[in-house]
């Protein structure tokens, strides 16, 4: 008998046992669970805190295409989910899981939901997690886009190409921080100025371990240092001594591809693709079509 049998069945009797519990698993990989009894589950690997104060309202679902969502909510506290972990957008994108299970017998449950973390809202000791379900991802744009312009991500499966690489990466510690978005490093001897632009940077310990940002600009200060700037500021602090990892970037020109990353046979984008006004060309009627006179 599965565990959806089986708590059927359970559901059946009209006396009933159950609780819900959910698993939130953020985009690092890190786990959490939780559930609304009054002691902790466990099943899955996981062990679901019952000391939360997590909540969630009823679920909306729908037959169909509907986007399935619901909302849970419970109080900010050092040992679940703590308030500068949402402030730095750890669980922005997180995966969730909830079921209902029956807490006498916990091999007795049903996945009721499944979805991510969209908006999510703090404040007075609390937040607001709106959970949307995997319907949601229908509401996006898919398919190829036939463009000039390279439409892979460099390092990702359509790319190929190894980051990893020597002379595409540096890994070292901050000389200096400025507004959270300005980081200075040493002269990096051996990348050319502008070789991490539209590249990423990724910080490797302290507070903003994990976190990442899209490089703006790459450039030399007058006194020799390499300045790093990211588009946005990252949202936990950064201090100089930390580790931080930028990648080399890639504006997606063929050109790029061909003598930066020597990934041609990888590129994504269709270089040779006509211009815009091209189909407003038509056949010319003149006699000569070198550029003389017609007589």
């Amino acid at each position: 008998m599965t565990g959806q049998e089986a708590l059927h069945d359970h559901l059946a009797t009209g006396q009933t046992t159950v609780a819900r519990a959910w698993a939130v698993t953020r985009t690092d990989g890190v786990r959490y669970g939780f559930t609304d009894h009054d002691r902790d589950l466990v099943f899955d690997g996981i062990t679901f805190r019952a000391d939360t104060g997590l909540s969630a309202r009823a679920l909306s679902q729908a037959t169909g295409l509907s986007v399935d969502n619901t909302e849970a909510m419970g109080a900010l506290s050092d040992a679940a989910i703590r308030e500068e972990d949402i402030a730095a957008g750890r669980f922005d994108g997180a995966e969730v899981v909830a079921w209902l299970v029956n807490w006498a017998d916990v091999t007795a449950r049903r996945v009721m939901f499944r979805g991510h973390i969209g908006e999510l809202r703090r404040g007075a000791g609390a937040f607001h997690a709106e959970l949307r379900g995997l319907t949601e991802t229908l509401n996006r744009p898919v398919g190829r886009a036939f463009q000039k312009p390279c439409t892979a991500v460099l390092g990702d499966d359509s790319c190929r190409f190894d980051l990893d690489t020597p002379g595409y990466v540096h890994t070292g510690a901050l000389e200096d921080v400025e507004e959270g978005r300005v980081f200075l490093f040493g002269p990096l001897p051996g990348f050319e100025p502008g070789w991490f632009q539209r590249g990423r940077l990724v910080v490797q310990d302290g507070a903003a371990h994990g976190l990442s940002g899209a490089i703006k600009r790459d450039r030399f200060r007058e006194d020799g240092r390499r300045v790093i700037e990211i588009w946005e500021p990252l949202r936990a602090p950064v201090v100089p001594g930390d580790s931080v990892r930028i990648e080399a970037g890639c504006d997606k020109r063929f050109e790029t591809c061909r003598l930066k990353f020597n990934n041609l046979l990888n590129f994504q984008g269709f270089p040779d693709l006509p211009e815009e006004d091209w189909v407003t060309v038509h056949p010319s009627l003149a006699r000569r079509k070198d550029g003389g006179s017609r007589r």
